[in-house]
């Protein structure tokens, strides 16, 4: 076998032209890119959308800022009620919108209670804080919240719940709401699942019928008839009961959420647990529900923000959280005209809330995801 023999031209190198760079995978350019102007459909849609902006923006921005009214002048908002916005109604009503009908000296309580509340659900918010005197943290915050919107105690004039509103209020029947039904939706989901029929068919029950009403309905049932099969003279506050409606409610739904989560979980998970000796409730506890819980953190975030804007039904039964406080704003003739931007000022605060807990619902799905969601 013989070699071919090689002449220099053939061993001569020629090397291969370079190839242009890798596009940066982060950066403004790269987000702008896989976002906004990934092939030509996603290219002309957001060419669309830009060109309405254009068209809508500048007149918006005219409307609410430029020719705006923000001092509580009710003269000058007429003069300009056709060219700009009249934030003055806020500025004048603010306090009624945020508090209801809680006294206006005492107003203080309320802003010092929502402080303390939201402070702690942000710090809850955070795994850091995780840990076992959070809960100690909570009971104290609780407590402090209800002294300070009840009163009578350390020199603080009684208030009566029927004069708890605004902000103050809506953010106690969503708190209070959720934390009594998510455990209450978690039992009544395993109890869904359980093999003893009696328990089965309960929650089957509880869940159907509560689903199968309206929140309104509820409200009203839990408001005007509950009292009717109480004993003679025996009296419920209204916010007791309309905070455990609500949290009926909001139970159900939780329940077929938490259930969704358990169904989707495969079958050999539960059999792996009770091979290594686990009990089933061992089993249910570090297995089953950490996993279940993960599946639907979309769908459970979701249902937390819906009874977030669901407390503005309990106007109906003459609690007045913060539409119904700005309902009450607005009954003043001078700035009823105006009750489009106090329903833009309303619909901020929700949005800012709302948005901060899909925000959050994200964080969760990330953290708990990492080794498990698609690229």
């Amino acid at each position: 076998m013989t070699t071919p023999h090689l002449t220099p031209e053939a061993i001569h190198f020629k090397p291969i032209a370079s190839r242009p760079p890798p596009r940066a995978a982060s950066g403004l350019a790269a987000w702008l890119r896989s976002n906004l102007f990934d092939g030509w459909r996603n290219t002309l849609a957001t060419l669309v959308v830009l060109a309405l902006l254009s068209l809508t923006l500048p007149h918006l921005l005219q409307w609410a800022l430029v020719n705006a009214v923000f001092r509580p002048d009710n003269a000058a908002c007429r003069a300009a009620a056709e060219m700009g916005a009249c934030w003055g109604v806020v500025a004048e009503k603010y306090r009624l919108i945020l508090f209801g009908r809680y006294p206006f000296a005492e107003q203080w309580r309320p802003l010092v209670a929502c402080t303390l509340l939201t402070g702690l659900l942000a710090a809850s918010c955070y795994r850091p804080f995780w840990r076992r005197g959070l809960l100690l943290a909570w009971v104290v915050v609780v407590v402090a919240f209800f002294t300070l919107m009840l009163g009578g105690l350390f020199g603080l004039s009684p208030v009566e719940t029927g004069r708890w509103g605004g902000f103050p209020l809506t953010l106690l029947l969503s708190t209070i709401s959720l934390m009594l039904a998510f455990p209450l939706a978690v039992a009544v989901a395993l109890g869904r699942q359980s093999r003893m029929s009696g328990i089965r068919t309960l929650c089957v029950l509880y869940v159907e019928l509560i689903r199968g009403v309206p929140l309104i309905s509820v409200l009203f049932m839990a408001s005007f008839m509950f009292p009717l099969f109480m004993p003679q003279g025996t009296t419920i506050d209204v916010l007791l009961r309309v905070l455990v409606g609500m949290t009926l409610f909001t139970a159900a739904y939780l329940a077929e959420v938490v259930r969704g989560g358990l169904q989707a979980l495969p079958k050999g998970q539960l059999e792996a647990a009770q091979s290594l000796g686990l009990s089933d409730w061992q089993a249910t506890r570090m297995i089953v529900l950490p996993q279940a819980l993960r599946l639907v953190v979309p769908a459970i975030m979701n249902t937390f923000i819906g009874a977030f804007k669901d407390t503005s039904l309990v106007t109906i039964v003459s609690l007045y959280d913060l539409t119904g406080a700005l309902q009450l704003a607005l009954g003043d003739a001078n700035w009823r005209k105006f009750f489009l931007e106090g329903q833009f000022f309303v619909a901020a605060i929700y949005f800012v809330f709302c948005f901060a807990m899909s925000r959050y619902s994200q964080w969760i799905e990330r953290h708990l995801n990492t080794g498990t969601r698609r690229q």
